[in-house]
């Protein structure tokens, strides 16, 4: 395994784990960021886990390979439930859709805990799972944006408050404010991204006869964030 495979989305989930933490990584598949994460020296030990057999075992040889087997556990599993009691303080979910993300969560009710950080990666939806996370309890408190190629990601830092509470539209679709996009680059691209694809759709449903008023004011929001920026 190559050090190379930490690309910039994985680096910018292994930013947001606690030094000295006991880390999970729900859906490791090969197992690369908890890897890195001990070879840095920056957590104790790690679980992961996978749904599939085949991606399971390529972390645990992978971990062989780099004399890290001792350090890490792999459990055969579907979600995060069955990693209750195996201490873990911070848990990563990355590169899944954030309907899965809020569905794993969910099912896992050892995850509603002030002392525990989950470091989230949704692929898609990530406006399903932020209204998912306020209407839960799980506050935002940080988010990172990265670009790989042609692609914008977000990781976001949740923890657990355990009051509900809500977000408006705009922050469900391109996160935290404030929104000061010219300093950030990185969150630029994703918002302008997000706003062409809003536009796609608002344009999309206006042709076959729907009701777009509600998508045009928070196209219109959007709009007014990203005039004059661009990349």
């Amino acid at each position: 395994m190559k050090a190379a495979v930490m690309t910039p989305r994985l680096l910018s989930a292994a930013e947001f784990v606690r030094r000295g933490a006991v880390f999970a990584d729900v859906g490791t598949d090969h197992a690369y960021l908890p890897i890195f994460l001990l070879e840095e020296g920056m957590i104790s030990r790690a679980v992961c886990s996978d749904i599939n057999r085949g991606p399971l075992l390529n972390a645990e040889n992978n971990a062989k390979e780099r004399g890290l087997f001792s350090k890490m556990e792999f459990i055969l599993t579907d979600g995060a439930a069955a990693l209750s009691g195996h201490g873990i303080t911070d848990l990563a979910i990355c590169g899944m859709g954030g309907e899965l993300i809020a569905d794993i969560i969910e099912g896992a009710p050892f995850l509603r805990s002030a002392d525990l950080h989950l470091i989230l990666q949704p692929m898609t939806k990530q406006d399903v799972l932020r209204r998912y996370l306020a209407s839960r309890g799980f506050k935002i408190s940080r988010e990172k944006y990265t670009v790989e190629g042609r692609h914008n990601y977000v990781t976001m830092l949740a923890e657990y408050v355990g009051e509900p509470y809500e977000i408006s539209d705009l922050e469900a679709e391109i996160g935290l404010p404030p929104y000061l996009l010219s300093e950030n680059p990185e969150r630029l691209s994703y918002v302008l991204e997000k706003t062409r694809a809003l536009e796609k759709a608002v344009r999309g449903k206006e042709l076959g006869g729907k009701d777009i008023s509600l998508d045009k004011e928070l196209l219109n929001l959007m709009k007014n964030l990203t005039r004059g920026k661009d990349l």
